[in-house]
């Protein structure tokens, strides 16, 4: 009878946390009581965190990730689960080697992207397929592997070839999964290693320095929010440039979510290169073309699409995004998918 009391009592309190002071998601995301998105995850509040520990993936009690509900790290604790104190968010979907996801995750994102050219560069379509690597050391930093991949194109510009290699570290410095609310900040480094032919491998590496945040709205509305600068190791065959983006999305169910997404790219030195005859034409996110009379241009575009999640640690997105600006430079209008799976 002592047992049964004492039984009664622990799943009483345990109750109390996870009604009382976990998020609304957490009871959607979590099979176990969803201490993992609530302050038992953080905060350790004692009564909480002593019925707690055992069914929530944090470090408020010694051993409850090696005995419970986390994923075990791998090769010797170098490769560790994502932060899944925020798994009712998901990841942005366009500007994707720049519009950085501020939780540290350990995942591959599969992304194609459509991309029609204005006839007046040359008009044509660029087709990209590319893998994204992410690897979360703990629940604050992370090694990321941005830009990579293979490119087709039929534009009279850029030709098939393969695209230079980015990689780099981010680090979550804000994090309060009760709040709903996270920052980070990284750096990542593109070599040049890609085909001429596609625009690629130019000049000698550009940096890219960045912040990245993200804020739950309500109960079903997540905002993200990504801005950085580009600055290219050799001014003279590259751009420099600075990009801001935002995400709003809206959870329709705990699969089911629809998005819009804003990006900002602007331009502040020229190089001195450049497509012949088009001296004020720059190339977006994915290709630096080092123009010289770009300093003071903008564009911005919008999107809008839809992403699922058929289990906890999958995400399909779709994303449509056009010019909105008075200028479009290379972009008409893209078509972005991507799959992510994330462990």
């Amino acid at each position: 009878m002592l047992r049964w009391n004492a039984f009664i009592s622990a799943l009483s309190l345990s109750m109390m946390c996870c009604t009382a002071q976990a998020g609304i998601f957490d009871s959607l995301w979590n099979d176990d009581c969803g201490c993992c998105g609530d302050v038992c995850c953080d905060s350790c509040v004692d009564d909480c965190c002593d019925v707690c520990c055992d069914v929530c993936c944090d470090d408020c009690c010694t051993g409850c990730c090696d005995d419970y509900c986390c994923s075990d790290s791998l090769l010797g604790g170098l490769l560790n689960p994502s932060d899944h104190c925020f798994d009712d968010f998901i990841s942005p979907m366009t500007n994707p080697v720049f519009f950085e996801d501020p939780r540290s995750l350990t995942e591959v994102r599969a992304i194609y992207m459509h991309h029609v050219i204005p006839q007046g560069v040359a008009g044509g379509e660029i087709n990209l397929l590319a893998a994204q690597l992410r690897f979360a050391v703990n629940e604050k930093l992370s090694i990321i592997a941005t830009k990579d991949g293979y490119l087709t194109s039929s534009n009279g510009v850029v030709d098939d070839g393969w695209a230079d290699v980015a990689l780099g570290a981010k680090y979550t410095f804000f994090r309060d999964p009760a709040a709903g609310k996270l920052a980070a900040a990284g750096m990542t480094f593109e070599l040049p290693v890609g085909s001429h032919t596609a625009a690629q491998g130019n000049g000698a590496g550009e940096f890219n320095l960045f912040g990245t945040g993200g804020t739950r709205i309500g109960n079903n509305m997540h905002y993200l929010a990504a801005g950085g600068l580009r600055l290219p190791a050799d001014s003279a065959a590259e751009s420099k440039s600075f990009y801001l983006s935002q995400h709003l999305d809206y959870m329709v169910n705990r699969k089911v979510y629809l998005l819009t997404e804003l990006n900002w790219f602007g331009w502040f030195q020229g190089g001195n290169a450049g497509v012949p005859g088009l001296p004020q034409v720059e190339g977006g996110d994915l290709i630096n073309l080092g123009a010289p009379d770009v300093a003071g241009n903008n564009i911005i575009t919008m999107a809008w699409g839809a992403k699922y999640k058929p289990s906890g640690n999958q995400e399909i997105g779709l994303a449509w995004e056009i010019p909105v600006s008075s200028r479009n430079d290379v972009m008409s209008n893209r078509l972005t998918a991507d799959w992510i799976l994330r462990y």
